[in-house]
């Protein structure tokens, strides 16, 4: 059995509130859009996803606020 330990955790706000988070382990940068029961993705960079996560917004969403936890 193996686990994974998160080392960091990014919380991404738009205009009405969380829209969904970016986790850091030993797999990459795993996003998840807020209300959804699946990952949207893992990425190899904090800067893709970043862009993956606002990808997944609704169209001519602003960026999102990314706060570090």
């Amino acid at each position: 059995m193996s686990t994974t330990k998160t080392l960091a955790l990014w919380v991404a706000y738009g205009r009405n509130g969380v829209v969904g988070s970016i986790r850091h382990d030993d797999a990459g940068y795993t996003v998840t859009m807020v209300g959804s029961d699946e990952v949207t993705g893992i990425y190899p960079n904090l800067a893709s996803a970043k862009g993956a996560l606002h990808s997944h917004m609704a169209p001519g969403s602003d960026w999102p606020r990314f706060q570090e936890h």
